[in-house]
This record gives C-alpha cells, sequence and structure tokens, in this order.
C-alpha cells in the first residue's frame, strides 16, 4: 500500500510518499520512505518575527502541487499508483489546515482513492520509528516526549491511536520559550537553534536561574517564568552596559541547561512511574544537541533506551504523516471515496484518546 503524505499545518510544505509493506513484513519501518518534497517559509516569515498565517496559507497553495510532481518524480511513482491519501487535519493554523484538507479530498476524489485525517502530533510522535540508526524501535507500551514550538508533552503510547496525557505545559512550549529567550538576545527568527549554538561557548555557574517545576510532583511543565527570569538579566545587563558577547553566551548556556535539566527530570519520572523503559523524543526541538544528550546520558545509566527520529524528521514533513497514515489505514481507519467532502480541519484537537 502506497500512501501519499500531506502536512500543511504550520509554515512547512510537505509531500511525501510510503509504502507499508516493509513495516507489514517487520523490516525496519524506514524503508518504507519512497520519496519527499519540503519546503520552508522561515525566510519569508523572518521579517516578522514569527509566522503570518495569511502569508502561510497562500504560499501552501502555491508549492502544494509542485512539491507534489517532485515527491512522484524522486519516487518513481505515477499518481495512479497511490493506494490513499493521508493529510493533516490538525492541529495547527486553520488557513494553512485548509489548504492541505481541500488539496487531499479534491485528489482523492479524483483518483477514487480512500483518505484519512492525521492528527499532527500523532506524526512526529511515530516519527522515531523511521530511524535507520540506535536501538530497535520500541515495542507498546512507551513514553513519548514530544516538545516544539506549539506542544510539550509527556504520552502514555499503548498502541497507534491509543495514547494518554501524562503531563503538558501550563503555558509556554518549550520551543516557544527558546524563540522568545533568542529575541531577548538580538537573534533572528527562529532562534532557537542559534540559542542552542551560541549557550556552547557559554560557561556554567555565572547565572543561576529557575528549574520551573522540577520537584512538583507531577509531570507537567512551565517555562513563562524561565524567560522571564533571562528578560529579568537582560535588562540588568543593559542598565549597567554588559550586554556583550560574553553575557549572551553565559545566559543562552543558563537557559538551556535549565530547560534541558527540566525536561530530562520529568522524562525520567514519566518512565519511573509508567514502568516503560522505551523513551521516545520527537517534535522540532528533538534535534536539540544538549537535550539528545542529556536524555541519552540518563537513560543509559539505568540501561534504558532513547529513540530518536533522524534529523531531517524532527522539523513537521510529510513523511510522518504518510507514515501515519500508513500505519492507521492498516488499522482499516479512513473514510472511502464516496463519503469524502466534508473538509473537516480540527486548529484545537486533544491527541490523548
Amino acid at each position: 500500500m502506497i500512501v501519499l503524505g500531506i502536512e500543511t499545518s504550520c509554515d512547512e510544505t510537505g509531500l511525501a510518499l510510503y509504502d507499508s509493506r516493509p513495516w507489514e513484513q517487520g523490516q525496519p519501518a524506514h524503508l518504507g520512505i519512497l520519496g519527499q518534497a519540503l519546503h520552508s517559509q522561515i525566510e519569508m516569515h523572518q521579517d516578522y518575527g514569527g509566522v503570518v498565517p495569511e502569508l502561510a496559507s497562500r504560499d501552501h497553495i502555491r508549492r502544494v502541487i509542485p512539491l507534489l510532481n517532485k515527491a512522484l518524480k524522486e519516487s518513481h511513482c505515477s499518481l495512479e499508483a497511490i493506494d490513499a491519501i493521508a493529510y493533516t487535519q490538525g492541529p495547527g493554523l486553520a488557513g494553512a489546515l485548509l489548504v492541505g484538507s481541500a488539496f487531499a479530498n479534491a485528489l482523492a476524489s479524483s483518483l477514487k482513492k480512500p483518505i484519512i485525517g492525521v492528527h499532527h502530533l500523532e506524526g512526529h510522535l511515530l516519527s522515531p520509528l523511521l530511524a535507520k540508526e540506535g536501538p530497535p524501535h520500541p515495542e507498546f507500551p512507551f513514553v513519548a516526549l514530544l516538545v516544539s514550538g506549539g506542544h510539550t508533552q509527556l504520552m502514555l503510547v499503548k498502541g497507534i491511536g491509543q495514547y494518554e496525557l501524562l503531563g503538558e505545559t501550563v503555558d509556554d512550549a518549550a520551543g516557544e520559550a527558546f524563540d522568545k529567550t533568542a529575541k531577548l538576545l538580538g537573534l533572528d527568527y527562529p532562534g532557537g537553534a542559534a540559542l542552542s549554538k551560541l549557550a556552547e561557548g557559554g560557561q556554567r555557574g555565572r547565572f543561576e536561574l529557575p528549574r520551573p517545576m522540577l520537584h512538583s510532583g507531577d509531570l507537567d511543565f512551565s517555562f513563562s517564568g524561565l524567560k522571564t527570569a533571562v528578560l529579568n538579566q537582560v535588562k540588568k545587563a543593559e542598565a549597567n552596559n554588559t550586554l556583550n558577547e560574553n553575557f549572551r553566551q553565559d545566559i543562552a548556556f543558563a537557559f538551556v541547561e535549565s530547560l534541558v535539566e527540566v525536561i530530562t527530570h520529568k522524562a525520567m519520572s514519566a518512565l519511573d512511574k509508567t514502568g516503560c523503559r522505551d523513551l521516545v523524543l520527537a517534535g522540532g526541538v528533538g534535534a536539540n544537541r544538549q537535550l539528545r544528550a542529556a536524555l541519552t546520558g540518563m537513560v543509559n545509566k539505568k540501561g534504558w533506551a532513547v529513540h530518536y527520529p533522524p534529523l531531517e524528521l524532527c522539523t513537521d514533513n510529510g513523511v510522518m504523516i504518510a507514515f501515519a497514515g500508513a500505519l492507521r489505514l492498516l488499522q482499516k481507519e479512513f473514510s472511502p471515496p464516496d463519503l469524502q467532502g466534508s473538509f473537516d480541519i480540527k486548529p484545537r484537537w486533544e491527541l490523548s484518546s
């Protein structure tokens, strides 16, 4: 079964084709990736310091057909070879989601193929199963840590479509805190990766930032107070005329160290509480080197395993939607051609079942 995946939830347009046969035959899941095409709108939104929804939607419209043709060419597939279509139904920006939904429904109707709406976070959550390296993919149940610009959640994954929310952020998501802190330090949008790189030149001990909710006893997160603590230090430095490169490196180091410690502590607590021994890290912040190093070190001490998606699949992409759609379709979850046309989207959509 060859599944076309369409991702348009925010500022990346991604299309990919995935063949379910390797998964069904017990082979490594990444062998099913036939081809993909991806366009990021980061450069377009940089002047605004964030994603402009209307611009994002219009750009998806311009990109989706050329990217489909590119993905088909890379996959050596024709439209007629597609067996089903999966698209991001939510959560995300309403206008952006509508572009993907309308295109997916129109294509499925014209080809008379089944269609399935995929939860964006489910795509991220399952993407580590596509890793080429590292430990064998985890067996159910396992704990998933979803860390991105819009979400920070811990999930107990009991099976495909069986997700229990263990904890989540009560304010800013980790990726959002990265970008806002980067802006405070004068870094361009999106600043998360640049902030992490800046932190590599910093020294421990100059700043002592808070570890919000580190010992709260639950698995929830909070990062707004950490961002505010950085803001206070920046204001002091501006007043004292000490806002130089050394300051920026040291405060970036302290910020990343604090955030990583909180996330790592909560993830290990989730494993302890559930009795699981496999941790899956997914989402855009899953590419962060400091977080990966900390999680790897902690689980290795316990003799457990941590699973990461390929770096190219940490950001939004069509591969994860095609893969998640394929797994859902194998469970007979889809809409046949004669039931299409609702163009239903879910800008807000809880993942937990």
